[in-house]
């Protein structure tokens, strides 16, 4: 053996022994205690935390099915035992994706804890998904969105429904988004405009930074807050604290709705909710939001035939609290899904459109547009004619 070849065999027993010192010298943290430890240094919305807590949860249950009480005694087999038994569980492979990689997001914080060593970390595998395999496409189609508005608009004008139906699509909001709204978010009218100055202005923001908010709040417009403390939460949390333009003849509907419908009520925080409830805190709630979004998304309420042969007399979907159970109906997030497509479908650009969303533009692209091929190709039609300018060339 030459000289150098006996040096690359000591590096190699040297990298081995440095490897074996440092699973050695794994800190010591029980499964659920480093879970938990994570879980509370993670800022992020109530629901949010729910999915990481669910999606971490059958990994718990199989270390103390297999007696592993410390996260040092972890192998790289461990890992793929787990995994093995997952994919024979016939879970979707978006499901087995979003679990697989919040894994590894807590895996990556256990690392720099000195709890588990790389190998394991590394032994995670989040399957890749091709577009179809990260979206659902049943999203309310913009026809049918613009019937259900028509519908609300004449027979139900400036009703709670109307106006939670008519800013879920024209807003592209997160049904948490619209709980969370106070009147003192919605500006109308330039006493409302003078209000956001001074409202800005006593919460520490520097001058410049007013002026800027305040150079892109058009009239009229949505200010939504994020306020933990009051127990109303923006997905995105302070990111989530934008200008959201609406129109004209949508703030009328909100004015009419704020005159004449609205409930005069206070919650337990003494704020004045938009949507209103005469039950409970006076907020409307969000799974009260939901039966009523699963309700209007049904063809029979408004009197249209049942397009599934059921009798709307006796059709349990009709009953408080299984509107969902209809096959027509559609959720809130099936409702953004349709906005934000209908959105790109009339020429929003992504970044314009993710901030509005408060999402990011790789999701827009990836999940949320779900576009008919043959409107975007109309779409993009009217961009034939710079072909044969020749100013562009």
């Amino acid at each position: 053996m030459s000289d150098e070849d006996a040096e690359d065999v000591l590096d190699e027993l040297r990298e081995m022994l440095e490897n074996e010192n440092d699973e050695d010298d794994l800190d010591s943290i029980a499964p659920r205690e480093a879970f938990d430890l994570w879980m509370q240094q993670q800022e992020m919305a109530d629901s949010t935390a729910e999915s990481y807590r669910y999606r971490v949860r059958p990994f718990l249950q199989f270390c103390e099915e297999g007696g592993i009480e410390d996260m040092n005694e972890l192998t790289t087999r461990d890992i793929k035992e787990f995994e093995a038994q997952r994919w024979s569980s016939d879970l979707q492979r978006n499901t087995l994706n979003n679990q697989f990689g919040t894994l590894r997001q807590w895996f990556d914080y256990c690392r720099d804890l000195n709890a588990v060593s790389e190998d394991v970390f590394r032994a995670w595998e989040v399957p890749d998904l091709a577009k179809e395999d990260r979206v659902n496409t049943e999203k309310l189609i913009t026809e049918r969105a613009q019937e259900i508005l028509d519908k609300l608009d004449t027979y139900r004008y400036a009703s709670r429904e109307h106006v939670l139906m008519l800013l879920l699509w024209r807003t592209t909001a997160r049904i948490g988004m619209i709980h969370s709204l106070d009147l003192d978010d919605i500006y109308l009218d330039t006493e409302d405009q003078k209000r956001l100055r001074e409202m800005l202005e006593s919460e520490g923001y520097a001058p410049h930074v007013v002026q800027n908010i305040l150079n892109e709040a058009t009239l009229p417009f949505l200010y939504p807050r994020h306020r933990p403390e009051l127990d109303t939460t923006l997905k995105t949390q302070l990111g989530g604290e934008r200008v959201i333009n609406i129109a004209d003849w949508v703030a009328e509907v909100l004015q009419a709705y704020i005159k004449v419908n609205r409930d005069d009520v206070t919650d337990e925080y003494g704020r004045e909710p938009l949507l209103t409830s005469q039950k409970g805190d006076g907020r409307l709630s969000t799974s009260a939001m939901r039966n009523w979004i699963y309700i209007l998304t049904q063809p029979c309420e408004f009197g249209d035939p049942c397009p599934h042969d059921r009798d709307p007399e006796e059709c349990e979907a009709r009953e408080h609290g299984y509107g969902s159970d209809c096959p027509s109906s559609r959720s809130p997030h099936k409702i953004r899904t349709g906005a934000i497509t209908h959105h790109r479908d009339q020429g929003w650009p992504v970044p314009d459109l993710a901030q509005k969303a408060s999402t990011s533009e790789e999701l827009i692209e990836g999940v949320y547009d779900q576009p008919e091929q043959l409107i975007r190709g109309a779409s993009r039609r009217e961009h034939l004619d710079k072909l044969d300018d020749s100013s562009s060339e």
